[in-house]
């Protein structure tokens, strides 16, 4: 009579924690809140290893201060606050920027007008032409339960 073997076990690798970090602040539609909205993401930034003046850094502060200032400008409803919201995944960073106005969108990832991506021709869009440039990803969601919700997305370097 043979008995049936069973392989051993074979344990598995250890996989380094998953860690994801997430800011959330909302901020007055005004310019100063955009302004403390881009310093608040920097320090944040900085306190999860992201020092100031590093590429990553850098980036993330243009995206943030063009998508507030996009907020406070186009997203304006008085009396709403416009919302930062910073999420730091293993490889990316996610940075949405959240405001009431749900009519006035702007044009989605590949719709941009091209007088808006020509220097001195109409008045607005270069933000998002920046924001587009530099973000490896960027989308616009609906915002539960009103508004919108501009991403930008930002691999990270390896480390």
């Amino acid at each position: 009579m043979t008995a049936s073997a069973t392989p051993p076990a074979i344990p598995a690798a250890p996989q380094p924690p998953v860690t994801v970090r997430v800011f959330l602040q909302r901020f007055s539609s005004t310019p100063r809140g955009a302004r403390l909205a881009r310093h608040l993401a920097l320090h944040q930034l900085h306190s999860w290893g992201v020092p100031h003046g590093t590429e990553t850094s850098e980036t993330a502060a243009v995206l943030v201060a063009e998508l507030a200032a996009n907020a406070v400008t186009h997203g304006l409803v008085p009396g709403r606050d416009f919302e930062l919201r910073l999420a730091l995944e293993p490889g990316k960073l996610i940075v949405d920027v959240s405001d009431p106005r749900g009519e006035c969108r702007p044009p989605r990832p590949g719709e941009m007008r091209a007088s808006a991506e020509r220097p001195g021709e109409g008045e607005g869009g270069r933000g998002l032409v920046l924001v587009a440039a530099l973000a490896d990803r960027w989308s616009v969601l609906d915002r539960v339960p009103v508004g919108k919700t501009v991403r930008a997305e930002l691999d990270l370097p390896a480390r």
